[in-house]
């Protein structure tokens, strides 16, 4: 067993962080309560073949505790236009897939929010703690593609637009 080496507090990871950009996507899924949903900004693509992504939710979250059996997820990437919707599945206390909130049930009865820039639906491959988070690691099964546009991003404490690259003139 490896022996953990001491590490830097969470405030001064926080602080080195924040200057790297996130993207936002929202986690979903169907639970025997209902839907449940929240903003994430620790989804990340793990392998092309097999598709694996992955995202990460604190042990202590609400959501967790909600999802924690789930056998698959919903994973909406947000547009820049969708501000709101990531603020909403951020906030406590509120049923986050009330109105205004659109959003239908897609494959395996996982929610779907609609018109984000893409959908991915994946099935947990693997899941293990690490430090105060749950890791877990989804198998893709479908993806849908969006309209084009810019993308959501968290940079220093705030959701701003990060413009999509500029379309190449044609030589």
């Amino acid at each position: 067993m490896t022996t953990a080496a001491p590490t830097v507090g969470a405030r001064e990871l926080r602080t080195a962080l924040r200057g790297h950009a996130s993207g936002v996507a929202v986690l979903t899924a169907a639970t025997p309560a209902g839907p449940a949903g929240v903003t994430i900004t620790s989804f990340t693509s793990v392998s092309a073949e097999p598709a694996l992504v992955s995202f990460a939710l604190a042990a202590s979250s609400s959501t967790w505790a909600r999802v924690k059996d789930c056998e698959r997820f919903g994973i909406q990437l947000l547009g820049a236009d969708q501000r709101d919707v990531a603020e909403r599945f951020a906030a406590k206390g509120v049923d986050r897939f009330a109105p205004p909130t659109r959003w239908h049930e897609g494959p395996h009865g996982v929610p779907l929010l609609d018109d984000c820039a893409a959908w991915l639906v994946g099935a947990r491959h693997h899941r293990m703690t690490l430090g105060d988070h749950e890791l877990v690691v989804c198998a893709v099964e479908h993806v849908r593609i969006g309209a084009p546009g810019d993308s959501l991003v968290h940079l220093h404490g705030a959701l701003h637009a990060a413009p999509r690259r500029p379309e190449s003139p044609q030589t």
